[in-house]
């Protein structure tokens, strides 16, 4: 019997304590010295002083299950002790803790670990080039890599896309909000793309014709002589758009795209940074579709909770001169040592495995919630990365007859879940995906306990508008 919540049995429920957010004065602290482009503490005001696994607690003692997890981040929860031990076998053997790009025993073991997870197929042509920290210099790394290799400038994206915030990677972006007051960022380097969201299909289409007329647009848009884009060096895409809205590629789609791409001589960049290293189901997302990218993009979950970014591709693509890229802190030995433990115990424990069954049994519990509540328009992602689309049902439907966005509901539930002790992000368009990305060690009692949480959150969220 599914534990998730119906308004009725929510009604016959016991009452609960609920948190109280009286700001603290680390908030007001926060508040008043901190820029105005911080975020998360606008939606999560949390002042946090402790964690294990699945769970952080808050300065004032309250505990709550965390499905953010670093954004992804933290593949094996919070301070696991593998990871504790990696960090602290690096210090207590004196290794060099800054070594720019030299290597180390510890860096050349984890390209190994690292090449043991990825397809055989890549691997054997493979090379790694390390960057900065963070996933949006691994992006503007690829960028870099395809241009120089390919000659060519123009790179194609798609609506929707995440991409990272610098100003090359931002220019890959969909979202509007972030780029309106820069102005004009890559110029008309980027040309964006109809992504298959089969919920709200750009085409009006959905299912298996919508996969077909996206496709066909690509297609064409490479081929024909007068279509006013310039052949690019790449697409860039990501097999599940993380901050679109956990919309999960089409896998006919993602061999359509490798076959068009390849046959066109154009470079197909996969970003991993959220969607790698088991969260999906698989190791990395695209093996859901069986294909091989010519480069690979990845962070957050790579450094076992530490900094860290690589970019893996084909060495057809390694034209670029010494010093094309580079970054003083692309060397972090206690990362590579972090991700070393948690991609050795994502092998040893199967993980990704894990995570499928999870993700099934958590997407279960919503579509049952999904009889109750029809503002539950849309259930999607794959393995631990699942969303849910909030709609009003007395709005007026779009062509594909689904309601529109609400656009105060997810919030609403993100603040009733987090009075409840359930830490979840929002995405998509207009905020209106609740975003589950719980570390991949979640229990299925743990699931269920998600699963309660939400369903009277969403419970009392609906009341009150």
């Amino acid at each position: 019997m599914s534990v998730a919540t119906s308004r009725t049995e929510d009604a016959a429920a016991p009452a609960e304590t609920l948190y109280q957010f009286d700001e603290n004065p680390l908030l007001a602290r926060q508040r008043q010295q901190e820029s105005n482009a911080r975020s998360y503490p606008r939606r999560i005001p949390l002042a946090l002083k402790r964690a294990k696994g699945l769970y952080v607690e808050d300065v004032e003692g309250r505990r709550f299950i965390d499905c953010l997890a670093g954004a992804g981040t933290l593949a094996l929860g919070h301070n696991h002790p593998v990871v504790i031990q990696a960090i602290r076998q690096v210090l207590s053997d004196e290794l060099p803790l800054h070594t720019l790009d030299l290597t180390t025993p510890v860096k050349d073991q984890f390209v190994q670990d690292l090449f043991g997870l990825l397809p055989a197929e890549l691997t054997r042509e493979a090379k790694i080039q390390f960057c900065g920290p963070t996933g949006t210099d691994a992006v503007e790394a690829a960028l870099k890599l395809v241009r120089t290799a390919t000659g060519r400038s123009t790179v194609l994206s798609f609506q929707g896309g995440y991409h990272g915030m610098s100003q090359g990677a931002l220019s890959l972006m969909g979202s509007l909000g972030p780029k309106k007051p820069l102005g004009a960022l890559l110029g008309n380097g980027v040309q964006f793309l109809p992504f298959p969201y089969d919920y709200r299909c750009p085409f009006g289409l959905g299912g298996a014709q919508g996969v077909q007329v996206n496709l066909h647009y690509l297609e064409n848009l490479l081929n024909d002589p007068e279509a006013g884009v310039l052949l690019p060096a790449a697409v860039i895409v990501e097999v599940v758009q993380g901050e679109g809205g956990v919309i999960p590629a089409d896998l006919d789609w993602l061999r359509g795209l490798r076959r068009i791409t390849e046959q066109a001589g154009v470079a197909l960049i996969v970003d991993e940074i959220q969607s790698g290293f088991g969260r999906t189901g698989k190791m990395f997302a695209f093996e859901h579709a069986g294909i091989i990218p010519d480069v690979v993009v990845m962070s957050k979950a790579i450094g076992g909770s530490l900094p860290l970014a690589v970019v893996v591709y084909r060495d057809w693509l390694d034209t670029w001169l010494p010093g094309a890229h580079a970054g003083t802190f692309r060397g972090n030995q206690m990362a590579m040592a972090a991700g070393s433990a948690v991609m050795r115990y994502l092998r040893e424990h199967d993980l990704a495995s894990h995570a499928a069954a999870m993700g099934e049994r958590l997407e279960e519990h919503l579509r049952i919630l999904q009889r109750d509540f029809p503002q539950l328009g849309d259930i999607r992602g794959r393995g631990l990365m699942l969303g849910v689309e909030l709609v009003d049902p007395t709005g007026t439907p779009d062509t594909q007859g689904h309601p529109p966005v609400h656009r105060q509901l997810a919030p609403l539930v993100q603040r009733e879940c987090l009075k409840r002790g359930l830490i979840l992000e929002l995405g998509g368009r207009h905020g209106g995906v609740v975003r589950f990305l719980p570390p991949l060690v979640i229990t299925a009692g743990e699931i269920d306990q998600v699963a309660e949480i939400f369903g009277r959150a969403l419970a009392a969220a609906v009341a009150s508008v």
